[in-house]
This record gives structure tokens, C-alpha cells and sequence, in this order.
């Protein structure tokens, strides 16, 4: 529903780097739902879906394109 990288669904802040965490592990979409079921704090959010599209609303303008 997304058309971002898998990737961009993980937030890379502090909390990442606090648990030692390599952004390029992550790229995949198994890779990306393995480390969110287990960390889900590091999901990237507010996530706006309508019908069948969905985007990571930030910037907010995002989200603006997709209504």
C-alpha cells in the first residue's frame, strides 16, 4: 500500500542507535516487520491509508497528495 521503501517504515532516532541497531540490516520487508514485531516503538508514524494506498505522513504534506 506503500510506495516508500520498506525501510522508511523504521525510525532511525536515538532509541535506534540506543539499541545498537545498522539501518542497512533493514531494508527488507522481512527484515523491517522481524525488527518492528519486536521493537514496535521504532515504527515510523502517524502511517494514513485510504482505500488502498497508504503513506508515511511526514511530511504532512504526504498526506495532503493522498486525499
Amino acid at each position: 500500500m506503500i510506495d516508500d521503501p520498506p525501510a522508511d517504515l523504521v525510525r532511525k532516532d536515538k532509541n535506534f542507535k540506543d539499541l545498537g541497531l545498522n539501518a542497512g540490516d533493514y531494508t527488507t520487508e522481512d527484515g523491517v516487520v522481524a525488527l518492528l514485531l519486536e521493537h514496535p516503538r521504532l515504527m515510523q508514524r502517524p502511517v494514513v491509508v485510504r482505500g488502498d494506498r497508504a503513506v508515511i505522513a511526514r511530511p504532512s504534506d504526504k498526506v495532503e497528495a493522498l486525499l
